[in-house]
């Protein structure tokens, strides 16, 4: 099978017409962020907010210019909201305030992920504190639970799943519209990090992300889910909005170290989830002491308990502590989560304790009891 060239794309694109504008879409400089990986094509293409349910047949009609080429295995094209140049820009850096009690709505407003009966974000306020080996653990555990499971790799700029599941290859599509999500260890998984190089940078500005993650939910074929656990990147970004206005989130789980300057950043995450009424199931304390793997000596290297202590004095649930082992890390680094390669250790039992728990912060949702999205008011 030939190699697609990003010459050919953009010549298959350069014979897309924007009707509004009598121009190719290469032409009007509106495709964006092209990535190629194998025969698998993504793309944004830039559109004023407000013409965005106008300019859907122009996004399929990209797509099929490109899917008809050879070579071509599947194609994600995404709408980004883009500003015209021509209006006048906004005095400040803040976000435009809508009339109080009137959210801002996303494009596309419909809410994504409605086959899933509990969706559960795994957030930090900092990068560094082993959120992503957190999630793929819970995930794992949560199917031991006997849960359908999906996992989906929120972080766009650094995804991990790949790594972290061992998964090679690019997602398939059956039937040209929608991809199937990749397996292993009993769930479904999705990230941007199957689509691209894992060395590639993504240098995509925030609707591009934001566009991409909503494509993630929308487009792939999740199928019916019991629970969906996010990997949310660190920080208060986006991402992170995106996933509060769009999905019904029964709640997030907040992921820190002990020492002072992980909970400071941890307090932030914990109240944007708050600000945007997504209950906070409770924290985890990772990498809370340290097991030396010869003598068994315990040594609190980042200190111990600051997590409980934060938990405590929020009201908070305190979910659980996770020690830093090198079995966690090895088994993380390999694709091989210690919550299924090695199910009867001290540290899989942690995971499945904490997974039980959260369980039962998220039962309503789990008994069908739907959770609706907050009303995001930017004052």
């Amino acid at each position: 099978m030939a190699d697609v060239s990003e010459a050919a794309i953009l010549g298959a694109l350069s014979k897309v017409i924007d009707p509004a504008k009598g121009k190719d879409v290469v032409a009007l400089g509106i495709v964006q962020g092209l990535v190629i990986k194998g025969g698998n094509v993504g793309f944004a293409i830039e559109v004023d907010p407000a013409e965005a349910n106008k300019k859907e047949p122009l996004r399929k009609a990209c797509e099929a210019a490109v899917e008809a080429l050879p070579g071509v295995l599947s194609v994600t094209a995404v709408l980004t909201a883009h500003r015209d140049s021509a209006r006048p820009a906004p005095q400040t850096a803040a976000a435009p305030r809508p009339a109080p009690g009137r959210p801002q709505q996303p494009v596309g407003g419909a809410m994504l992920l409605s086959n899933v009966r509990a969706v559960i974000a795994v957030a930090s306020g900092k990068g560094g504190v082993g959120k992503s080996t957190v999630a793929t653990n819970l995930a794992v555990a949560l199917g031991r639970l006997g849960f359908r499971v999906g996992l989906l790799d929120a972080d766009i700029y650094g995804p991990s799943m790949p790594r972290m599941l061992a998964l090679r290859g690019q997602p398939v599509s059956h039937d040209g519209r929608s991809l199937e999500p990749m397996q292993n260890h009993g769930i479904k998984v999705m990230s941007i990090g199957f689509l691209v190089e894992e060395d590639t940078p993504m240098i995509w500005r925030g609707p591009m992300v934001m566009s991409a993650l909503e494509q993630m939910m929308r487009d792939v074929s999740w199928g019916e889910l019991d629970v969906m656990v996010v990997d949310m990147p660190p920080g208060t970004g986006d991402a992170q909005l995106t996933m509060a206005q769009r999905v019904p989130l029964a709640g997030a789980v907040i992921v820190s170290t002990p020492q002072d300057i992980a909970l400071i950043d941890a307090r932030k995450g914990l109240n944007m989830f708050r600000k945007v009424d997504v209950p906070v199931l409770g924290i985890i304390e990772n990498m809370s002491y340290f097991l030396c793997p010869s003598c068994g000596h315990r040594s609190e290297i980042f200190g111990h308990g600051g997590a409980r202590e934060e938990a405590a004095k929020l009201g908070l649930d305190f979910l659980g502590e996770v020690p830093l082992h090198i079995s966690i890390r090895e088994t993380s680094d390999a694709g091989k989560p210690i919550v299924t390669t090695q199910p009867e250790s001290e540290y899989a039992n942690i995971f499945m304790e904490i997974a039980e728990r959260v369980v039962t912060r998220v039962e309503a949702a789990l008994e069908g009891k739907p959770r609706q999205t907050p009303k995001i008011v930017i004052q």
